[in-house]
């Protein structure tokens, strides 16, 4: 069957729709992007779709996105997406704006007790028997013309994605839909947070490892990667390699040939940023004592893998009473964070990042559960 496809190709044309699509209850957005070399994604194709039809919005001939901003902040209006964190960045790099209230199909079946983590050409065969034209997404998207294909890819999502969520909406019943919003709003949130260039090596892989005088020099070199990725739009691992962040921080080479040893480090790296990264490892292991970050806590030993799974136990059994995809219920970071806080004889307490509907429907569970193990 053939798509209605309208094009929106100038700033008018963006505002008019933008004024009828406020009226709607929901709408389906899509984006196409490229990302293979830079920091931040490239916007190649915004795509609309109502159910009835697709409309395409070439964002290398719009100015004003205030319009479209507007529709994405607009509570009253249902913003519809899959597997959508990388479209966020998108929206957010071009509008400034994030859509809410958020629902992710992606989520939404894994609610549903469809699948977990499913791909969306899957979802939409297991939902509307609809066989999805075979991927384009590695395709150029900055391209121009576009080809048939790309326009009719591009399309389909749109289409498509608006027929599902007319499919799911009505098993989208109370508590679920507030769940599923819930954790579209959490989404929301955790992008808006801003992330702090100096406080990135609390996430580096052995932090917990280092000293605090070690910790200085990661601290230093996590910001620096962090600033520089953003400065010159390239990925963070083309700054600086991940897996040279620890051996840096702990050998802190101070010479050229020395650096170059250091495992995973790019010769590119070496001949471009050696001599800085060198003055900045000098510097930073100058800290004061007092000025150093605290240590970083190890991980949870061996021993507590038992309990971890006890607890995961008490997500299992809420997903099965539920309908739902048991992936959806306990994070692990969540359940690691409330051993860290009494492992191994306890007093436990839930960890701040436990919130909304888990910490209210399970929260008590856990705790009765490790109470219940230290008898």
């Amino acid at each position: 069957m053939a798509i209605d496809i309208t094009w929106i190709r100038d700033d008018a044309e963006l505002a008019s729709y933008c004024a009828e699509w406020q009226r709607l209850p929901f709408v389906a957005l899509d984006t196409e992007f490229m990302r293979v070399d830079t920091f931040y994604p490239k916007a190649g194709l915004i795509q609309v779709g109502d159910g009835k039809r697709a409309y395409l919005i070439d964002p290398l001939l719009i100015g004003d996105w205030a319009p479209f901003a507007a529709l994405l902040e607009n509570s009253a209006v249902l913003k519809v997406l899959h597997a959508c964190s990388e479209d966020l960045e998108v929206f957010l790099r071009l509008t400034g704006a994030l859509p809410q209230p958020l629902l992710d199909t992606q989520l939404a079946a894994g609610y549903l007790g469809i699948g977990y983590s499913m791909g969306y050409s899957r979802l939409v065969q297991s939902v509307l028997g609809i066989d999805l034209p075979k991927d384009e997404t590695r395709s150029d998207w900055l391209q121009r013309p576009l080809t048939e294909m790309q326009v009719r890819y591009a399309a389909e999502d749109a289409q498509h994605l608006a027929e599902l969520y007319a499919a799911l909406a009505p098993r989208l019943v109370e508590p679920k839909l507030s769940w599923i919003l819930e954790d579209g709003a959490e989404l929301i949130a955790n992008l808006r947070r801003e992330v702090v260039p100096e406080e990135l090596y609390r996430e580096a892989k052995l932090a917990w490892k280092l000293s605090r005088a070690q910790l200085a020099v990661l601290r230093e070199l996590c910001a620096w990667r962090e600033i520089e990725a953003r400065l010159r739009d390239m990925p963070r691992n083309r700054i600086l390699r991940e897996h040279s962040l620890w051996p840096l921080a702990r050998f802190q080479p101070d010479n050229l040939v020395a650096l170059a040893r250091i495992d995973d480090m790019h010769p590119r790296t070496v001949r471009q940023d050696g001599n800085t990264l060198l003055k900045l490892i000098r510097e930073a292991a100058e800290t004061p004592p007092a000025d150093w970050p605290e240590a970083i806590p190890e991980p949870l030993p061996p021993e507590a893998s038992g309990l971890l799974k006890t607890l995961r136990a008490v997500g299992q059994a809420e997903a099965e009473r539920l309908g739902m995809a048991p992936e959806l219920m306990l994070r692990k970071k969540h359940l690691e964070a409330l051993l860290k806080t009494g492992f191994p004889n306890g007093p436990y307490q839930l960890p701040d990042a436990l919130k909304g509907w888990r910490r209210e429907l399970m929260g008590q569970a856990l705790l009765d559960t490790l109470a219940a193990s230290n008898q």
